[in-house]
């Protein structure tokens, strides 16, 4: 009896372990409430989702049909710059703050000790992230159409190359702001300057708010070493193929963008396996 007893409360064991949801059905349910969260908070959403399309429109207003050569004008450039600084703002810089802000609430302490993976949580925000940078792309890319008549690119091959540069620039800028979560003493009183002052100033250097070809050579060197610039030089070969006559190596090197993108991806990988926190740092 007691053999057949133990036996049948094993096998229920077995059968309710079986029976739990994998990590990539928790993943899509995280990935909903990870959604929810970000469209429910109006402020981070108007500052991170809705700024570079705000941003579009003031600079394209502002140097509405200044040319600047090869049939390339300004408002072109801002296109291309900042769909590479919307991907990055809604990567690095929302999931920075965001993450920080949990952290210091304690939600990630309370997530950490439920049933659910680490990995599913992570995969919540990886979706997350994907649909928040689509939407903005979607949002800058009609802006540059209806007020700047950016023609999108017809080629299959010009579609790839927005394809991979998109998920390498989105999958190392979420990294590096995962890694970057764990940086700030307190979300509130220094996440700003640490987690976005970086960000701004890699946007006025790396080609989003001020054209590539009027940043200094040693500013530009110094973009050169982060995703953002080649996120952006990625974007200029997609929509604006005829300014590679602008560029300062006359190339658009989708070849070294890839590597260096790559680079990133696992330097952020090491970061945050490395950093990241699910408890402040005071709590023991």
């Amino acid at each position: 009896m007691t053999t057949s007893a133990s036996a049948e409360v094993s096998g229920r064991a077995v059968t309710s372990q079986a029976q739990l949801p994998g990590v990539w059905r928790v993943s899509l349910s995280r990935g909903t409430v990870e959604l929810k969260s970000f469209f429910r908070e109006r402020q981070s959403m108007v500052f991170v989702f809705a700024m570079p399309a705000v941003m579009l429109v003031l600079l394209g207003a502002i140097f509405s049909g200044e040319h600047i050569g090869h049939g390339v004008t300004i408002g072109d450039l801002y296109v291309a710059g900042l769909i590479g600084g919307g991907v990055m703002a809604t990567s690095y810089q929302n999931l920075g703050m965001s993450i920080a802000l949990k952290r210091e609430r304690f939600t990630l302490k309370r997530l950490r000790g439920t049933p659910m993976p680490a990995a599913a949580y992570f995969g919540g925000k990886i979706i997350q992230v994907l649909i928040a940078a689509v939407a903005e792309v979607a949002v800058l890319l009609v802006v540059g159409v209806v007020f700047y008549h950016l023609r999108l690119p017809t080629s299959a091959a010009a579609w790839w190359t927005f394809a991979w540069v998109f998920v390498l620039g989105a999958a190392a800028c979420s990294l590096l702001g995962i890694a970057a979560s764990s940086l700030p003493r307190s979300a509130a009183r220094n996440g700003v300057a640490v987690i976005t002052l970086p960000f701004i100033a890699l946007q006025f250097i790396s080609g989003v708010y001020v054209p590539f070809t009027l940043v200094p050579p040693w500013l530009r060197d110094v973009a050169s070493v982060f995703p953002l610039e080649w996120m952006c030089r990625g974007m200029r070969s997609v929509f604006i193929p005829q300014a590679v006559a602008l560029e300062p190596t006359h190339s658009w090197q989708h070849g070294l963008t890839a590597l260096v993108l790559l680079a990133w991806v696992g330097a952020g990988l090491v970061l945050c396996l490395t950093t990241f926190r699910w408890r402040t740092r005071g709590d023991s």
